[in-house]
């Protein structure tokens, strides 16, 4: 059996989505699973052990580009893929596999993709009240409960990894170490402080830790803000500022060498969970309730507001006191309740 996946366009969805792969891959032993998937996302995909080749989608959100797409669709009928499984709602993500001839086309119903998507799934948000329990659901016969509890989300780093991520970074691993992961591609409302950040920064400093802060190019002056308010209360404690200055697939690695990582709620934070590393997840705008963390050494903290959840990408009340008011002390608690766990050591695929 060949199966392409196409994949969605969010690192934290896509580390969501892992738990389908599994699923498939149980119901079809053998079975060759390949993705198509923006470049940003593929890095995710390369540790995963259930995806085999990955392949570029070019096309940005919105784009329509048919003839591109009808050359892409030929070049992927030459591999006569069986099924597809189709993860983004959207009309354009059915397109291709359409186009290439590809049998069978799992998705949910959703902007109009009837005939585009030939084995339908209705979506029962009560149902599937998780992200990820609605891509496991395409695994399953369209109506048939899904079977609990899910695999959790699992990343490969191997030992050999994290060493060559290092050296080619020119750094060491330290004793401990802390992730910080202050950005949140979707706005400001998801972003806990960088005054809290550099609190915390200067706490677990003074306890031994290394900081290291992991983040997009976009998160780079709020990296240099931490940076700065720890170095003059920590001295020689202060946090190293990786935001924009590694790929993807050497982030993956530098958290997996972590002793302990803090995250917003973002695509990195799913990667730390997936990676089981002792992980702080801050909500602040948003609901664990439909993105948690998939992981048993995943600590939420929440102030759980009235006015929160909202899903709003800026504080539609203008004081955000949802991550204002979450203190730094009751992270650092959390950081150092966090029981130590072993590095992971998966092998290469």
């Amino acid at each position: 059996m060949k199966a392409l996946l196409v994949a969605p366009a969010w690192i934290g969805d896509t580390v969501m989505a892992q738990p389908l792969f599994m699923r498939l891959h149980e119901h079809t032993p053998g079975l060759q699973l390949d993705a198509l998937a923006p470049p940003w996302v593929a890095p995710v995909l390369h540790r995963m052990p259930q995806i085999g080749q990955v392949m570029d989608n070019p096309f940005a959100h919105g784009e329509l580009s048919l003839a591109a797409r009808h050359r892409l669709a030929r070049q992927l009928a030459q591999a006569a893929y069986q099924r597809a499984y189709i993860l983004p709602n959207s009309l354009k993500s059915a397109l291709i596999p359409w186009l290439a001839g590809i049998p069978e086309r799992i998705g949910f119903t959703g902007e109009f993709r009837y005939g585009l998507i030939n084995r339908r799934h209705r979506l029962d948000e009560s149902a599937l009240p998780q992200m990820s329990e609605r891509f496991a659901q395409l695994a399953e016969a369209p109506g048939t409960p899904l079977p609990r509890p899910l695999p959790v989300p699992r990343l490969v780093s191997s030992s050999a990894q994290q060493t060559a991520t290092l050296a080619a970074l020119g750094m060491v691993r330290p004793e401990r170490v802390a992730v910080f992961c202050p950005g949140a591609e979707y706005g400001p409302a998801k972003r806990w402080p960088a005054r809290h950040f550099a609190t915390l920064g200067d706490e677990l400093a003074k306890r031994g830790y290394a900081i290291w802060l992991l983040g997009s190019p976009q998160d780079r002056a709020i990296g240099d803000d931490i940076v700065r308010s720890v170095r003059q209360a920590a001295g020689d404690g202060a946090p190293v500022n990786l935001c924009g200055r590694t790929s993807l697939t050497q982030a993956i690695d530098l958290i997996a060498a972590s002793s302990v990582v803090v995250c917003n709620d973002s695509g990195l934070m799913h990667v730390a969970a997936a990676l089981d590393r002792p992980l702080v997840a801050v909500y602040g705008s948003s609901s664990p309730g439909f993105t948690p963390p998939l992981s048993p050494h995943a600590q939420i903290i929440s102030l759980n507001l009235k006015c929160s959840p909202c899903f709003e990408r800026e504080c539609p009340l203008g004081h955000l006191d949802c991550l204002n008011k979450l203190e730094p002390q009751r992270v650092l608690a959390a950081c150092l309740n966090a029981q130590p766990l072993a590095y992971p050591t998966g092998a290469s695929r």
